[in-house]
């Protein structure tokens, strides 16, 4: 609790807590303890068959060979320590096995492989024999991978990051820190991410149906708002079901607002699937919601739509009248743009990174630690495709209002980030409260791959934005 109150603490603390979550979801998880100093966590992915690395601190997954290659650390002992069994997998994270080699010097390498043997032998001794072989075949084609991997070509065109989590200071007398003097797009301390937000996507073109017969069935805005009331409290009874078995009945109101409401139900189905959700007949004979797929994915989603369901509120309540012309809330969100690749100059680690500018949550926010001295995030569209953005919307934190925008620029990029066009430029915004959106019309729009955000003027530190196209 001390950890995730004061969001401060050594790695193995991140890696404890972070490993209990994993498995709190279903994922069979286990720590992974680099004897020179750092621990991390690997989950077993089932539709990949295999364990990937995920790292707490450092925000960064499925690159173990962070360290060495990122780090410049001189690895010599990385143990898997899971609740049936220990295993050495040091080649896992290296690509100079020899130099390695040279290192593991505190014990005979038949010895180690022995007393591990000894040691998950001993874990696995009460379970089922049928279970110890699924375990001992998992062991061998994990083995096996990290052989087949120990020698593969490096690629030289990935580029790792030094150590993020951590006083400068402490980084930089472990020759872990990699200096961004020039702070120049090709010079950033951050790794490119992939923003996982495409449910952020559905869930906002999920509303145009609800909306078109909202308009139509609804006599007013205030009738439209009490539907949507309804609709808020099937999803705050999900969030508070059991994570693995989410499910409510909706239960019939004998309000207007009830009966249409079960009138429309059908319009709501797209937004469900969003959620990963479905509607089946119960056994009383009442229409249930229950999950549909992977639970994760539900209450991944389930955040975005309370936020969203806000916004429709909100713009309803401002329209001068419930039609088509005066609502124009979804007519900026149904081509909102996802699944992108993020750099960012800077990152605050383990909350604030950058693709939490595009996470469809007020929950968190790109936070950039040095944003005093000039910062920039560059969103890359996946598979060369261009696009034509014409509008973006950026929020204002939770913090000091000082730290909102103010002054920037918008550039595209039609060749990755050798040259950039402007798109748009903002001076004197304001925002008047916490978590106001702002929705601002490119001046400039054309069809491009990079998109660019980064400030006229120094005077704020941290933004958290959605980018939207239409």
């Amino acid at each position: 609790m001390q950890l995730l109150e004061t969001r401060k603490g050594r790695c193995g603390e991140w890696a404890n807590c972070f490993t209990l979550y994993c498995r709190a979801f279903g994922y069979d998880s286990r720590l992974i303890l680099d004897i020179t100093d750092h621990v991390w966590t690997e989950c077993f992915s089932p539709s990949l068959g295999r364990w990937m690395h995920r790292d707490p601190c450092e925000g960064i997954y499925d690159n173990p060979v962070l360290y060495e290659k990122g780090w410049k650390k001189s690895l010599n002992y990385v143990f898997a320590i899971a609740k049936d069994g220990v295993h050495d997998v040091t080649k896992r994270h290296t690509r100079k096995w020899p130099e390695v080699l040279s290192r593991r010097n505190i014990i005979s390498e038949p010895a180690l492989a022995a007393v591990l043997s000894d040691i998950t032998r001993e874990l696995r001794k009460k379970l089922s024999a049928e279970v110890i072989s699924a375990l001992e075949e998992r062991d061998r084609t994990e083995m096996d991978v990290i052989e087949r991997e120990l020698y593969s070509k490096d690629d030289a065109s990935v580029s790792l990051p030094g150590r993020l989590s951590g006083d400068k200071e402490w980084r930089i007398a472990r020759s872990e820190f990699v200096s961004d003097e020039k702070n120049s797009l090709s010079s950033s301390s951050c790794p490119v991410r992939r923003c996982i937000d495409d449910h952020v996507t559905k869930i906002y073109s999920a509303f145009s149906p609800v909306l078109s017969k909202l308009i139509e069935y609804s006599p007013s805005k205030k009738a439209a708002a009490e539907i949507l009331e309804i609709f808020r409290k099937i999803l705050i009874d999900l969030m508070n079901s059991p994570f693995r078995t989410r499910r409510t009945s909706v239960n019939s109101v004998s309000s207007s607002s009830g009966y249409i409401f079960n009138k429309m139900l059908a319009s709501f189905s797209q937004l469900f699937d969003a959620l990963s959700l479905k509607s089946e007949l119960g056994v009383t004979g009442s229409i249930d919601i229950c999950l549909a797929s992977d639970p994760v994915k539900t209450s991944i989603a389930l955040p975005v739509v309370f936020h969203a369901l806000d916004d429709v509120i909100y713009n309803i309540g401002q329209c001068a009248r419930l039609d088509s012309r005066s609502l124009s809330w979804p007519l900026l969100k149904l081509n909102r743009l996802c699944s992108a690749l993020v750099l960012a100059s800077g990152e605050e680690l383990p909350f604030g990174i950058a693709t939490c500018a595009f996470d469809g949550t007020r929950m968190s926010k790109w936070e950039e630690p040095n944003g005093a001295a000039g910062f920039w995030i560059i969103y890359q569209v996946v598979g060369n495709r261009m696009v034509e953005l014409v509008a973006y919307e950026l929020m204002s934190a939770n913090d000091a209002p000082e730290r909102d925008p103010k002054d920037w620029v918008l550039e595209g990029s039609e060749n990755g980030g050798s040259s950039w066009h402007l798109l748009d430029k903002r001076t004197s915004q304001m925002f008047d409260k916490r978590f106001q959106r702002k929705t601002f019309t490119v001046s400039s729009p054309g069809c491009y791959l990079s998109i660019a955000f980064s400030p006229i003027t120094n005077q704020f530190t941290r933004v958290f934005g959605k980018c939207i196209q239409v």
